[in-house]
């Protein structure tokens, strides 16, 4: 287990290096100049020069590069250009919109995919089966943010129910959840479809094994073989998936969060490119990268503690 672990981490950090490597070379390569975008066409070469210098753009890309490391390890994410506020306190204030965001659309997700892929498994080419895989395909056809602005136009515009957008911040929390519902349920609807489907071809394939014949041939119900042969067996895939899926809800939900109005890290992202904030493009990309690198390490760990001979394997 040490060894399997100490892979495991070793593969992380090499990942986070790399990904930190591509990332600031993209955004340095880039067209355009963030001095110039902040003071405009007509500005003074002096005061474009003194900006430069100011935002610290005037040192070489690897003192740069190096800068900006550092300073992510120590909890220094640099000076926003644009809002001339420190990056991390923008971070934190819309990662307490973005990740609560994130798990509980994964929450509904999970609540919704496994009774339905469970369901569908133990009924297999029944009417019932057909009726989740139907349900399932409309899932994954429909876009997100269509479905979202009909939860708007049904739940806000004609019930009142939910509010349109906005997000009245956490010294409520009843509010807070209010606000993050609609947006987690269209975040939610296709990635319920995708793991529903994954989760009933996990559970047939592991059904047709030999020790779950071996099973039912010693007297266990269907039942009983689902549930303490089957589904343990059935999880591997089932959890790529969910660590695939958490990854896209924190870092993909730019688009929702724009119907939404609300202030999380997709949003922020987005002004930053709009307005050439490299070092808040930067480091919100990076922060998103460390978390799916993160979230694929403890995906990794949860396959050991489900099946023990992959510790063995690596």
């Amino acid at each position: 287990m040490p060894a399997f672990l100490l892979g495991r981490l070793a593969s992380l950090i090499l990942s986070l290096i790399a990904a930190s490597v591509v990332i600031f070379l993209i955004l340095e390569v880039v067209p355009g100049d963030p001095a110039q975008f902040m003071l405009g066409m007509n500005a003074e070469p002096q005061t474009l020069a003194a900006l430069r210098e100011q935002l610290g753009l005037n040192g070489s890309l690897l003192s740069r590069y190096l800068g900006w490391v550092f300073g992510m390890l120590h909890g220094d994410f640099g000076i926003s250009y644009t809002y001339r506020t420190p990056v991390s306190g923008l971070i934190a204030d819309r990662l307490v919109v973005s990740l609560p965001l994130a798990i509980y659309a994964l929450a509904l997700t999970l609540l919704i995919s496994f009774p339905a892929g469970i369901f569908a498994a133990a009924r297999r080419n029944s009417r019932a089966d057909l009726t989740v895989m139907g349900a399932t395909q409309l899932g994954v056809a429909v876009p997100n943010f269509w479905f979202a602005m009909l939860l708007v136009l049904l739940f806000a515009v004609t019930l009142r129910w939910f509010g349109a957008g906005g997000f009245p911040g956490w010294g409520d929390p009843w509010l807070a959840l209010r606000a993050l519902t609609l947006p987690a349920i269209a975040l939610a609807l296709p990635q319920a479809s995708i793991l529903t489907r994954v989760m009933r071809s996990a559970l047939l394939d592991t059904l047709g094994e030999d020790y779950i014949r071996s099973a039912r041939a010693k007297g266990l119900s269907g039942r009983q073989t689902l549930w303490r042969h089957a589904l343990r067996n059935a999880l591997i895939p089932v959890l790529t998936i969910i660590g695939l899926q958490f990854s896209f809800l924190l870092a993909g939900a730019i688009i929702i969060e724009n119907v939404f109005f609300l202030p999380g890290l997709g949003r922020l992202v987005f002004q930053g490119i709009t307005q050439r904030d490299l070092i808040v493009v930067k480091s919100v990309v990076m922060l998103l990268v460390f978390a799916v690198i993160f979230v694929n390490f403890l995906v990794d760990l949860s396959y050991a503690a489900i099946d023990p001979r992959l510790r063995r394997r690596r």
